[in-house]
C-alpha cells in the first residue's frame, strides 16, 4: 500500500535526506519530520566566530565546526543535493595538490613530534612508518590464505591475520580512532571497511592480490542527478566543504522543505512512544501515520518503542563519545603553529587504553582546519588568525582533559618552544554520537531488516542511519536517498525545475 503519511523521526542528515527524497517519491503523502532539538542538522553543527585584536582593532570572523567538516567528491548523494538545491556557489573545493590533501601526520604515543605518512617512494624507505608499512604489505602479500570460515571478525584481528601486529597497532588503531573514535579491536570489519574484507575475497585469500587483480564492477544504472558544474568542479578535488560549513547542506533542506505543502516540520518535539496499533493497524507516534522512517540512534528507538512492538540488536553496539576541542590562534606566534597539512592521528597506546601512560590525554588526533579550510575565515585587517581542532575521548575512559592539558600536549605534539595561548576556544563534549558496529553486525542488521519485513511491522517502518549503515555524512544522507522504495507506486524526481546544468 501506498503511504499516505510518513512520519521521519530525527532531523539528523538522515532525517532531512530522507523527507527530502520522500516528499518527491511521493507527492500526494503528507511528511512530518519530528525532531527533539530546536534545530535540525545532528552533529553537523557550525559557529561563526567574531574576534577583535585589542591593539588595532582589526576583525575577523572565523567558522568552526562541532563535528564534520568536510566531505570526499564520492558522496554522490550530497553533490545531487548540491545539485538539486543550487549550493554550487556555495562550495570550498580543496584541490589534490594542496598540502592539506598530500600531507598527513601520526603521533606516536611517548614520542616527540610528528611522523609524516610517506607519500613517496624515498619517504617509504627512509621514514620508521614507511618501514612498518612496507613489511606489513610484504607479509600480507606472500601470506596464504587463513580466513578459514570466518565470518566476521574484528579490524585489528583482521590486520593482524593478514598483515602484522604492528601495523594493526600503529595504522589501523589510528584509523579507527579518526572515523568512529573507537577501539579497533571492538569494530567489525566487515561492517566498517567492507572493501578489505571483499578484497581478499577476490584475492583469492589474499588483500593486496584483491586490490592487484581488481574488482569487476557490474553494471549499475547512474541514477544521481548531479549537475555538469558541480561534476567540473569534483574533477581534480580531494575534499569539499561549504563556506558557511556542514549545516549548510541541512539549512538549505529545511528551507526547501518547509516550501513544500506536503511537508511539516516538528522542531522541539519528543517521541515519547512509537508502536503498532493492535486495533486498527495505524502507527502510534503521538500522530498517527501509515509509515515511519526512524533516523534515531538505536538505543533512543529501543526506549521509545512499546513492548509489543520491540525490535532486535537495538542496544547491541556501543556508541562513543567525543570532547572538541576548537582553538583559534593568532599566527604571530615565535613558531608556526602546525605543519602544512591535513593535521595528524595518534594509534592506541602501547599500555592500552585502561592505563594510557603515553597518551594520558586520551587524545584521539588534531585536524588542522586552516590549511584546507581557510576561504571559510574572513580576515581583512593585519591580524591573521589559524584554526584547529582537537579530538579526545573515544575508548579512553577518563574525563575529558582540562584545556590547558590539551595545550602542553599540543606543544610536545607539534615542537613548540613554548605553550601557545588561543584567543578563542570552545569545547564541547558530543555524548554518544558515533556508532561502533560491532563484529557480527551485518548480520544483525539483516536480522533487524526481516522483523520489520515480516513482524508485526509488515514493512512499513524503514530503520536507517549510521547506527545500521555507515557513519559519514555521504553515507548518512544516501541511507536517506532510498527510504520507501518498497513502499509502492513513487512520482520519479523531476530534475529540469530543480536546477539548471548550464
Amino acid at each position: 500500500m501506498a503511504p499516505h503519511h510518513i512520519a521521519v523521526l530525527g532531523g539528523g542528515l538522515t532525517g532531512l535526506s530522507s523527507a527530502y527524497h520522500l516528499s518527491h517519491r511521493f507527492p500526494n503523502a503528507l511528511i512530518t519530520l519530528v525532531e527533539r532539538s530546536t534545530r535540525v542538522g545532528g552533529w553537523a553543527e557550525s559557529e561563526r566566530v567574531s574576534l577583535k585584536d585589542p591593539k588595532d582593532g582589526s576583525e575577523a570572523s572565523i567558522l568552526i565546526e562541532g563535528g564534520p567538516r568536510t566531505l570526499r567528491p564520492t558522496a554522490k548523494s550530497v553533490l545531487e543535493l548540491v545539485t538539486r538545491l543550487d549550493l554550487l556557489d556555495d562550495l570550498i573545493l580543496v584541490p589534490r595538490t594542496s598540502p592539506s590533501a598530500k600531507n598527513k601526520y601520526f603521533h606516536m604515543p611517548g614520542q616527540p613530534g610528528l611522523l609524516a605518512v610517506p607519500s613517496s617512494f624515498k619517504g617509504l624507505i627512509s621514514s620508521p612508518l614507511g618501514a612498518c608499512l612496507t613489511r606489513a604489505v610484504a607479509k600480507e602479500a606472500m601470506a596464504f590464505s587463513n580466513r578459514d570460515d570466518l565470518k566476521d571478525e574484528s579490524f585489528d584481528s583482521f590486520l593482524c591475520r593478514r598483515f602484522t601486529a604492528e601495523f594493526a597497532e600503529k595504522v589501523g588503531s589510528a584509523l579507527v580512532h579518526g572515523i568512529f573514535a573507537a577501539d579497533s579491536r571492538k569494530l567489525s570489519v566487515r561492517a566498517a571497511f567492507p572493501v578489505l574484507w571483499e578484497a581478499e575475497e577476490y584475492g583469492w585469500g589474499s588483500v593486496v592480490r584483491g586490490f592487484i587483480r581488481g574488482r569487476r564492477e557490474e553494471d549499475v544504472e547512474e541514477s544521481y542527478y548531479i549537475s555538469n558544474p558541480v561534476q567540473k568542479a569534483m574533477e581534480e578535488t580531494a575534499v569539499f566543504s561549504f563556506r558557511n560549513g556542514m549545516d549548510t547542506v541541512a539549512r538549505a533542506t529545511e528551507h526547501h522543505l518547509s516550501k513544500l505543502k506536503n511537508v511539516t516540520i516538528l522542531k522541539g518535539a519528543d517521541v515519547k512512544s512509537l508502536g503498532v496499533n493492535s486495533k486498527d493497524k495505524s502507527i502510534e507516534v503521538q500522530i498517527r501515520p501509515t509509515h515511519v522512517v526512524s533516523t534515531l540512534p538505536l538505543p533512543a528507538l529501543h526506549r521509545v518503542l512499546t513492548p509489543t512492538s520491540n525490535l532486535p540488536h537495538l542496544t547491541t553496539n556501543p556508541y562513543s563519545t567525543v570532547t572538541v576541542y576548537n582553538l583559534i590562534f593568532r599566527t604571530d606566534t615565535p613558531t608556526p603553529i602546525h605543519p602544512a597539512g591535513f593535521g595528524y592521528l595518534i594509534p592506541r597506546p602501547p599500555g592500552g587504553y585502561e592505563q594510557p601512560q603515553a597518551n594520558k590525554e586520551g587524545i584521539l588526533g588534531c585536524v588542522f582546519d586552516s590549511c584546507a579550510l581557510s576561504a571559510q575565515d574572513v580576515m581583512p585587517g593585519p591580524t591573521k588568525y589559524t584554526k584547529m581542532t582537537v579530538m579526545t575521548g573515544g575508548p579512553y575512559q577518563n574525563k575529558p582533559p582540562a584545556l590547558d592539558t590539551v595545550l602542553q600536549a599540543l606543544a610536545r605534539h607539534l615542537d613548540w618552544p613554548e605553550v601557545y595561548e588561543p584567543v578563542y576556544t570552545r569545547v564541547r563534549e558530543n555524548r554518544d554520537c558515533i556508532p561502533v558496529p560491532a563484529p557480527g553486525h551485518l548480520e544483525r542488521v539483516a536480522e533487524l531488516r526481516r522483523v520489520l519485513k515480516e513482524g508485526e511491522w509488515q514493512g512499513r517502518m524503514e530503520v536507517v542511519g549510521a547506527g545500521v549503515g555507515g557513519v559519514s555524512v555521504g553515507d548518512c544522507v544516501e541511507a536517506g536517498r532510498w527510504v520507501g522504495e518498497g513502499w509502492g507506486p513513487s512520482t520519479p524526481q523531476m530534475e529540469d525545475d530543480e536546477c539548471d546544468d548550464e
